[in-house]
């Protein structure tokens, strides 16, 4: 946040809260006994625009006691060059397209407890 582009990171995390929020995926809440708290961390890229993600830390956990499946939505590159190969075939026009939230359809049994993001703290 010292860049001189800061007014635009802070933007694109303001997006990024403001997705959060409208979507009730995150609910700020006390933390029950016994329960740990994960960190989170933002990762900001720029490519055509600036962007921002909050993630969690779950590297924390252990596997078979917080959690018991992971999962990512990455396509390998053979299935790139499949789809590349049946449009020049067939004559197709490709487009690309930037998905600005994407949530994966799991639902988890388990309360996940993160430490709330720096500047977006309530209380």
């Amino acid at each position: 946040m010292a860049s001189r582009d800061v007014h635009f990171w802070k933007e694109a995390i303001h997006d990024e809260i403001d997705s959060i929020m409208h979507n009730n995926t995150m609910v700020f809440s006390n933390l029950p006994l016994g329960c740990k708290v994960l960190g989170r961390k933002w990762i900001l890229k720029r490519k055509m625009k600036y962007k921002s993600k909050l993630v969690i830390q779950g590297f924390w956990q252990k596997e078979g006691i917080n959690f018991f499946d992971t999962y990512s939505n990455v396509a390998r590159i053979s299935t790139f060059r499949l789809l590349l190969a049946l449009a020049a075939i067939h004559n197709l026009v490709i487009h690309q397209m930037d998905v600005k939230t994407l949530f994966m359809n799991g639902e988890s049994d388990e309360e996940i407890y993160m430490k709330q993001p720096e500047g977006f703290v309530m209380p």
